[in-house]
């Protein structure tokens, strides 16, 4: 009356091969993912402990500044001093004696001339004084000529801007003073690219 019902013949097994490009690893449990989450998401809780770790960041950060000035490395350079345009005008105003460099030792001259209360010195200290704002100013104007040419023919079609500024404060300061530290002696031939 009853019949007895045969089950149905079973599907073939069939066994998964492991990826080739698996993890290689076994999966963590819950506990230690949730560990690690949390010790990536820890941060510094104190505002003391966070100051300090921001000078610490700063402190490193000028660090490599101090030595981009020194050896020229364009990743840490201040953003005025970076680009191949800013280190064709240092080169150039590097290779090149400039009058307004003796600026500070005239000025000095000029006032121990002054300060000796004889009126002929004192004559000679402005006279002194005054012939050299006239050459130095006289030897800008033809800095400026002279580079916005070399621009032109390196640099076509980019803006100038606040390039004159540059070569002149670059001008003033005496060689061996001079940051980023120049890298051509006095009366070098430069490149003609700087890309």
């Amino acid at each position: 009356m009853f019949r007895r019902n045969s089950p149905p013949p079973s599907a073939p097994e069939t066994t998964v091969a492991p990826k080739a490009d698996g993890k290689g690893r076994p999966t963590p449990s819950r506990k230690e993912a949730e560990a690690a989450a949390r010790a990536r998401a820890r941060t510094t809780r104190t505002r003391k402990e966070m100051a300090a770790a921001q000078r610490a960041a700063r402190a490193e950060s000028s660090q490599r500044m101090r030595e981009a000035l020194k050896t020229g490395d364009e990743r840490y350079l201040p953003t005025r001093d970076r680009g191949p345009m800013r280190r064709f005008i240092r080169d150039f105003v590097d290779v090149r004696f400039s009058l307004i460099e003796l600026l500070i030792p005239i000025m000095v001259v000029s006032l121990i001339l002054g300060w000796t209360g004889n009126q002929y010195l004192m004559g000679v200290s402005e006279i002194v004084l005054l012939g050299s704002m006239v050459f130095i100013v006289m030897d800008m104007v033809w800095l400026r000529l002279r580079l916005r040419r070399e621009l032109a023919q390196r640099f076509p079609g980019e803006s100038y801007k606040g390039t004159t500024y540059y070569a002149v404060m670059r001008a003033m300061q005496m060689k061996f003073m001079r940051l980023p530290k120049p890298t051509h002696k006095i009366g070098e031939t430069l490149s003609d690219t700087y890309r």
